[in-house]
This record gives structure tokens, C-alpha cells and sequence, in this order.
């Protein structure tokens, strides 16, 4: 019994420990009084943006049944990192890349939530077939 606890841990490590790292980062962030300088703001809201994106993508793909751990966890942090680097390129060679990954992340995130509203709503309609 103790080796099949142990077994079970050592194999769902990382699915234990990162979101106890993440909550434990976030409630941290929470309290500890801290505001980022204003001209970060741009960096940060596309950041934010990019990784609401990789969630809802991640729950799009889970509904599907097609939801991948280490698919996921890379594709949040790149996009977020790709997100905030765009940004960033775009205020120093003069150009809005801003607004370019908003339209795209927003136009992305919109189109991802109709799958998964159509997605539930066709999981409820069987769901409601078979009780039939």
C-alpha cells in the first residue's frame, strides 16, 4: 500500500507541486504591496492577455479530449514570453506590435470560448438524450 502511494506521488510530481507553487506565488503577490512601474503596463496586459489565451486553449483541448500537460505548460509560458517580447520590439522599432497581438489573442480567446460553449452545450444535450 505505502509503495503504491509513493509510486503514485513520484509519477504525479509536477502535477502536485506546480499548482501548489502557483498558488502559493499568487497569494504571495496578493499580499505583498507591490505595483509595476506604468511603462510596463503595455508588456504586462499583453502578457496577461497570451496567457488567458494558453488557459482557455487548455480547456478547449481538455473538452475535446485532446489536452496535452507538457503541451500546455510550454505553450503558456512561450506565448506569454513571445507576447511581452513583441511588445516590446514593436516600442522600440517605433511600431504599435501591440495592438496587433491584442487583435489576435482577442480574436483567439473569442473563438476559443464559442468552441467550448458549443462543446458543453453539446456534452448537456446528450447528457439530457440519455436521460430520455
Amino acid at each position: 500500500m505505502r509503495m503504491k502511494i509513493k509510486n503514485y506521488f513520484i509519477k504525479n510530481f509536477t502535477k502536485i507541486i506546480i499548482p501548489i507553487l502557483a498558488l502559493i506565488l499568487g497569494l504571495c503577490t496578493y499580499f505583498i504591496p507591490w505595483s509595476p512601474h506604468t511603462s510596463w503596463a503595455s508588456y504586462l496586459s499583453l502578457a496577461v492577455l497570451a496567457a488567458m489565451d494558453s488557459v482557455i486553449g487548455g480547456i478547449k483541448a481538455y473538452l475535446e479530449g485532446k489536452f496535452n500537460d507538457d503541451l500546455f505548460i510550454t505553450s503558456f509560458i512561450f506565448n506569454t514570453l513571445i507576447a511581452a517580447f513583441l511588445a516590446f520590439l514593436g516600442d522600440k522599432i517605433g511600431l504599435n506590435l501591440f495592438l496587433a497581438a491584442l487583435i489576435a489573442l482577442g480574436s483567439r480567446i473569442f473563438i476559443n470560448i464559442s468552441i467550448i460553449r458549443n462543446e458543453i452545450m453539446d456534452k448537456l444535450k446528450n447528457k439530457n438524450n440519455n436521460k430520455l
